[in-house]
């Protein structure tokens, strides 16, 4: 009887503790045609379903105040975020995860809490869940929407790439990121791939990564095409579309099988904004204003099998700006620790 007694009285104590643990941010994606700068306080985007294979890497914009995920090349997820205050500056570079702690709690700052601890630095730093004021208020940490945090941590291998910059240390990509993974997932480095020459109308290189998950991304706004394989681009081509007014709208799909006549059947996948299109099939009135260069469909077509996915979008996905190329810098950590 006492044995039961005191096994409820510490349920009971547990799961108070559990209960008064803090909630920082939203804690639902906003749609996923949600702009990075137009999230609000404490919002997020997650849409792992644009990539669900690949290489993750996390991008940490400290002048934007913004952590951006990508897996396979392709961005998955952005939320607001708070970084190192006034003298606690969050350290710029190349970092990989180094523990991972689901229930964390501060060696130094008072037990706090600090749930979904990614580690990335000895000293202390790390991503984790914690207050997203919209401005920089963390101890050197990078502080995420808890929501986002949890997401961020399950999906996370341990040694994940994380790259952490601004304007003073690292290139325009990686400081003002877009839609596409501004630096190697592996190593951290900016990621240099030149644009289509004035009569070039489309390049294929799948040598450069033989094997791996397939992502496609089409924009209407840029006319582009790009396919990634393992989180490498190995193709890009122009596309025409028909009427310049059509919107393509944001939308997922996957090859889930092949039809009789050999082509991939695509399924839509419900994404945040968009849980309406789940298993809808591919629309042939979307694609028949669509033109792909036939070359480049024969090239892509043996890459096109189950799991491979295609993001539609009328947002832009290139890199649109311009600037000097910077090192990205690794600086000392700053005197905060777990």
């Amino acid at each position: 009887m006492r044995f039961t007694a005191c096994f409820l009285m510490a349920l009971l104590v547990s799961t108070l503790a559990r209960a008064e643990l803090p909630f920082w941010g939203n804690k639902a994606s906003d749609a996923a045609e949600t702009a990075p700068a137009a999230l609000p306080i404490g919002h997020f985007v997650w849409a792992p379903q644009v990539a669900p294979e690949g290489p993750i890497v996390v991008v940490v914009s400290l002048d934007e105040q913004i952590a951006y995920a990508y897996r396979n090349g392709v961005r998955i997820g952005y939320a607001k975020v708070s970084t190192g205050k006034k003298g606690y500056a969050t350290p710029t570079g190349v970092f990989t995860t180094l523990q991972k702690d689901k229930d964390h709690h501060s060696k130094t700052y008072n037990n706090a809490p600090m749930p979904y601890t990614q580690r990335l630095t000895w000293d202390g730093v790390a991503l984790h869940a914690g207050g997203v004021p919209d401005y920089p208020s963390s101890h050197g940490c990078v502080h995420l929407p808890s929501e986002f945090a949890r997401l961020l941590f399950e999906a996370s291998p341990l040694g994940m790439t994380v790259v952490v910059g601004n304007a003073h240390s690292a290139p325009v990509d990686v400081a003002h990121p877009a839609m596409l993974a501004p630096v190697d997932a592996h190593t951290g480095q900016p990621v240099e791939t030149p644009k289509l020459a004035v009569a070039e109308e489309s390049r294929w290189e799948p040598e450069k990564v033989p094997h791996g998950p397939v992502s496609l991304l089409l924009s209407g706004a840029d006319r582009r095409l790009l396919v990634f394989r393992n989180g490498v681009e190995i193709g890009r081509s122009r596309i025409a579309v028909r009427d310049h007014g059509t919107r393509l709208g944001t939308h997922v799909y996957t090859v889930t099988g092949m039809q009789a006549d050999g082509r991939p059947k695509w399924t839509a996948v419900g994404i945040p904004g968009h849980a309406g299109d789940a298993n809808a099939s591919l629309d042939p009135e979307q694609t028949r204003g669509v033109r792909i260069p036939d070359e480049f469909v024969l090239k892509l077509g043996p890459l096109l099998t189950p799991g491979a996915t295609l993001l539609v979008t009328d947002a832009e996905i290139l890199p649109h700006h311009t600037g000097s190329a910077l090192t990205v810098l690794t600086d000392k950590a700053p005197e905060a620790a777990l």
